[in-house]
């Protein structure tokens, strides 16, 4: 097994070289944000969308348009407002005068890179357009399937302070968005560069260096890597905790009860985390399903093969983890109440449930 993950490690190494190069073109272009560039990348190899949410001019939109620069792929910005029909974004049957025939006219949708611009501000009916693309990665129009060609990734960007003309985004096409990324401020420093750099008669630009077939074969590397069954119980344990926290504290008492390695102290300090676990029951409403468990592990993965590592550890699905849950977990009133946020509960449930 050891021969094996040091194989695997070195065709990682390999493997994830154009990886660093697509970091060092973004950060021509985006000044700070690492965890967004990370995070880009991270879906790209993960093969899963993404949610942007951060207030305006935080580069979301330029960074996805700068990931898109990188790549010799198709791109495509799809600007949501209110009055978007479902076939600006799928396509339509048109009629043809000439042959007295229908045929198929296809959206926007049917390219690479896909940057859903403000989605929040389009309605359910178009919000819903995009389901059958995310999912399957097909569109179906009058009838008739159409295969989405790979890669394909769905980069929505969404305002949390403009409430005037938006809409919620379904339950169902927030669980399909594999990571939700918050955008935050940039430091003082971060935005004095940005301010040297973007001040200039031409900004600066991304160079390709990156075709589909590298992250596809990157792609079938990262479903390779190495995963030991403790950190696949690991992952199992923290999306249950989400749904049954209760039962999750219980389960970490009778583990408690069968280990006599642990001095007074440690043993205060388990029975400490198990009550943190147990008080999360009344702050969730509905955890995350089995989807989260399967993106958990998968970005896990990618993020161990940007690592240039063979194998998982906890620190890779620590380090993914909120992004993953976050989006995934509804709170109750009484969590809203004492002013929480979905973030809050997630560490609470990282820093309590034990690490293998």
């Amino acid at each position: 097994m050891d021969r094996k993950i040091a194989e695997l490690t070195k065709r990682v190494e390999a493997e994830s070289e154009f990886v660093r190069e697509l970091q060092q073109q973004m950060s021509r272009v985006i000044v700070g944000q690492q965890p967004l560039v990370d995070g880009l990348i991270l879906a790209l190899l993960a093969n899963g969308h993404v949610l942007l949410e951060g207030v305006p001019g935080l580069a979301k939109t330029l960074a996805v348009r700068t990931l898109a620069q990188t790549i010799s792929t198709g791109f495509q910005r799809l600007q949501f407002t209110p009055d978007l029909l479902p076939a600006d974004i799928v396509g339509t049957m048109v009629y043809d005068e000439r042959t007295k025939e229908f045929f198929v006219k296809k959206g926007p949708i049917f390219s690479n890179l896909i940057l859903a611009d403000e989605i929040n501000r389009a309605p359910a009916k178009v919000q819903s357009a995009l389901l059958e693309a995310m999912q399957e990665r097909q569109v179906t129009i009058g009838g008739e399937t159409f295969r989405l060609e790979e890669p394909f990734l769905v980069l929505a960007t969404q305002n949390p302070i403009e409430q005037e003309g938006t809409y919620p985004l379904p339950e169902a096409q927030v669980d399909r968005f594999m990571l939700k990324l918050k955008i935050d401020y940039p430091s003082k420093d971060d935005e004095l560069g940005i301010l040297q750099r973007w001040t200039k008669r031409e900004g600066p630009q991304a160079d390709t260096v990156a075709s589909p077939e590298d992250i596809l074969r990157a792609r079938d590397v990262v479903h390779e890597i190495y995963m030991d069954e403790k950190i696949e119980r690991y992952i199992v344990d923290l999306v249950c905790a989400t749904r049954d926290p209760k039962g999750a504290a219980q389960e970490s008492r009778d583990r408690l009860l069968h280990r006599d390695d642990l001095t007074q102290e440690q043993r205060w300090a388990w029975e400490q985390s198990a009550q943190t676990l147990e008080q999360c029951e009344a702050l969730i409403d509905y955890g995350a399903s089995p989807r989260a468990t399967i993106y958990l592990t998968v970005t896990a993965k990618a993020h161990a093969f940007m690592q240039g590592r063979g194998y998982v550890v906890p620190d890779d699905v620590i380090a993914v983890g909120p992004d993953v849950l976050r989006h995934r977990i509804l709170l109750s009133y009484e969590a809203e109440a004492e002013e929480l946020v979905p973030e809050d509960v997630v560490e609470r449930i990282f820093k309590t449930v034990e690490i293998p």
